[in-house]
């Protein structure tokens, strides 16, 4: 086979679908995989759904995820344009249409919406359109003169009534179908634009495309591509269709579900890495069942033969368990900076930022989790004392208040405020009075926190807060007990 070309051709029409990611990385990974050329191509000819600023969107995300683009818009590799409706204005659909005319595979269609409505019928309690191909019938001399006289057209393409045809998908093999089932599809519309259907297996075969990814949902428009690429006597391309991508109830996922795209990914706290390994997951499973990948690592292990038939559930959980462990992985100044406006966001002291960013990386799933673990720096929050009391470190509200007591003189008394001098004086009131750390410990850090769950010990907390804020928080805490008691 020649050299291996793919390529990402998405309509402009808003924020990139989680789909649309999937078939850009898998036509990226096949490419990459075989040392061939990844092509962005640009379908922007249904200008009704043309959204303004979707284009940088489609830019700005594959430069984000690293789908780096040999040819596009903006890198001529000698079959452009890559843009629809600049091909459009060099009317090169239309001269291959006309060419399908003249082989008597496509034809001339002058029917009204009037007539067009007649020919509805319903199939399986379901109202579908099949032409009757009523303008084929046509002479020639008939369709000279009404296209001379201004009668509005389309261009059909001129599929066999009888018979059957079967086209390969390399994941759900060979499928036939009846070629009654194949509607006259239209190819160039009234107001001469192409169909996004035709206009794809002209400019696939003129851009030399090898390998074709798409969604599933396309399974059904195939017979009829395959024609076209017969009809013009074309080398079909290898088809890969992915999996349907469902959310947890195996719906078809949605702009609704609240993360369809990957900017509403990236705007919950979810990191593009992270993103692109669990994107390309969603319908495709390596080898060893390995779940972690760098973008470079994908291209080295991507084998598309490896693609299920079966839909892919969208799992949240799982993202943001594969999210927190890149969180985990990251370099600490990288983190920080990613991490620094959602600590903002809550404290307002100055307090140092760095340390609580620290206690938090290895705790977190997104970012947007960070607000919960550390509000309580800012203000201790309302809290019941029957928090002091704990099992395991046999604490009741009465030792804790006796423990509370005790140590906050000798913590009156401390200048260095570290982790490490607090924790001096505590483990040493633990071994001067024979205790377990945790029967000083636990009571210390519910009183500086007010939380059962908290991302680092007592002494890291005070540490952060320094001395007036704990033994405020402290001395606070030994007026709750002694009140409610």
């Amino acid at each position: 086979m020649s050299k291996v070309r793919t390529r990402f051709a998405p309509s402009p029409t808003g924020r990139m679908h989680v789909g649309n990611l999937r078939t850009a990385l898998y036509a990226y990974l096949i490419a990459k995989h075989e040392g061939g050329d990844f092509i962005l191509r640009i379908e922007d000819t249904d200008q009704e759904r043309y959204v303004e600023g979707a284009v940088d969107i489609i830019y700005r995300t594959l430069q984000a995820t690293g789908l780096i683009h040999d040819e596009g818009p903006d890198k001529d590799g000698g079959v452009g344009p890559y843009v629809q409706s600049e091909r459009q204005e060099k009317g090169i659909y239309l001269a291959y249409a006309k060419k399908l005319i003249d082989k008597g595979e496509a034809y001339y269609c002058f029917c009204d919406k009037e007539r067009l409505e007649s020919c509805k019928q319903v199939v399986a309690g379901k109202e579908i359109s099949i032409y009757d191909k009523h303008c084929l019938s046509l002479s020639k001399e008939e369709v000279e003169a009404k296209l001379a006289a201004g009668v509005p057209y389309v261009i059909r393409q001129n599929n066999p009534r009888t018979g059957t045809t079967t086209f390969c998908d390399e994941i759900y093999g060979d499928i036939t179908v009846d070629n009654a089932e194949l509607d006259d599809m239209i190819l160039i519309k009234s107001d001469g634009y192409p169909t996004y259907n035709f206009a794809n297996v002209v400019d696939d075969h003129l851009m030399g495309i090898t390998h074709v990814v798409r969604g599933n949902e396309y399974l059904s428009s195939s017979p009829k591509y395959n024609r076209l690429y017969e009809a013009f006597g074309w080398e079909v391309p290898v088809y890969v269709h992915c999996p349907l991508i469902t959310n947890e109830e195996h719906q078809k996922l949605s702009k609704r579900s609240g993360h369809s795209s990957y900017e509403d990914l990236v705007e919950q706290g979810f990191l593009t890495e992270a993103i692109v390994n669990f994107v390309a997951l969603l319908g495709w499973s390596p080898v060893d069942n390995r779940e972690i990948f760098s973008l470079e690592e994908l291209v080295e292990a991507f084998d598309y033969h490896h693609m299920s038939k079966s839909p892919a559930v969208f799992d949240v959980v799982k993202l943001k368990w594969m999210n927190g462990e890149y969180i985990k992985a990251m370099d600490f100044d990288a983190f920080y900076e990613m991490a620094e406006p959602y600590i903002r966001q809550v404290i307002t002291k100055d307090y140092d930022l760095k340390k609580i960013a620290a206690m938090v990386k290895t705790r977190i799933e997104i970012f947007p989790d960070i607000a919960d673990l550390i509000d309580f720096f800012e203000e201790v929050p309302e809290y019941d004392i029957s928090m002091y009391a704990h099992k395991k470190m046999k604490t009741t509200p009465e030792s804790s208040l006796e423990v509370l007591q005790a140590v906050l003189p000798l913590l009156e008394e401390l200048d260095d405020y570290s982790n490490d001098a607090i924790y001096a004086v505590l483990s040493g009131y633990v071994s001067d009075h024979g205790l377990k750390n945790g029967y000083v410990l636990w009571p210390v850090r519910t009183a500086v926190s007010g939380k059962q769950m908290t991302p680092a010990g007592a002494t890291e907390i005070m540490e952060v807060i320094g001395k007036e804020e704990s033994l405020n928080r402290i001395r606070a805490a030994i007026a709750k007990l002694q009140e409610e008691i």
